[in-house]
């Protein structure tokens, strides 16, 4: 079972969510929040690497702005996230994910997984902190994709999602040719069995391939 943690950062003590595994880790796993804070959602996702052999770990990275926020999948939810998001800023998350990685540096290798702008944190993850990174549906990363990898790097994408285009998915492709890009019959969120675009099978199919692409690159 998982359990609240704290993480001291250069932006003051967070909180966050850990699971560990009930067999030797593989590896560990920062797994990066959507808008909504570190809910129900995050602290389930957590608990389902640890399932499958990961140390997880969620760090809260609305804390330094406004603590403890868990926020629902509705409209006000959305306007209310990304409220927190321009207040934290990206440099302030990406800081917070490095020290996140300095607290599971006992467990061995770690990468970064992360959801819709967590998604997009998780890319800079990558190529500012060198950490293999997974980004589901981050639909804040065009602006970034000049950056250059530094670690393996997969994205998941909805063919179906109103915040990114094809012609944003292809940017991805153009930029980071040895990315692994994978899309879906599905819209935005659909990992996410709390919002209306859950698709169970793609939400499947993206867990078998993140599973594998960290059990090959946290080796």
């Amino acid at each position: 079972m998982g359990h609240p943690i704290s993480i001291e950062t250069s932006a003051g003590r967070i909180g966050g969510w850990r699971a560990d595994p009930p067999i030797p880790a593989k590896g560990a796993l920062v797994v990066v929040q959507e808008i909504f804070g570190v809910n129900a959602h995050m602290r389930q996702v957590v608990e389902r690497f640890a399932a499958h052999g990961f140390v997880a770990l969620a760090p809260a990275l609305f804390d330094p702005v406004e603590r403890d926020v868990e926020l629902e999948y509705t409209a006000e939810g959305v306007a209310r996230g990304r409220e927190l998001v321009e207040r934290l800023g990206f440099d302030r998350a990406v800081a917070m994910i490095h020290a996140a990685e300095r607290s599971l540096a006992d467990v061995g290798k770690v990468g970064v997984v992360g959801y819709c702008w967590g998604g997009t944190i998780a890319f800079l993850a990558n190529t500012r902190l060198n950490l293999p990174a997974t980004s589901y549906y981050g639909g804040r990363t065009v602006p970034f994709l000049h950056e250059r990898l530094s670690a393996p790097m997969m994205f998941l994408f909805g063919d179906n999602d109103p915040i990114i285009s094809a012609d944003d998915i292809a940017l991805h492709r153009e930029h980071h040719p040895d990315a692994v890009v994978h899309v879906y019959p599905a819209g935005h969120g659909f990992n996410c069995d709390q919002r209306a675009d859950y698709n169970e099978p793609a939400a499947d199919d993206a867990l078998a391939r993140t599973l594998a692409f960290f059990e090959r690159t946290l080796k």
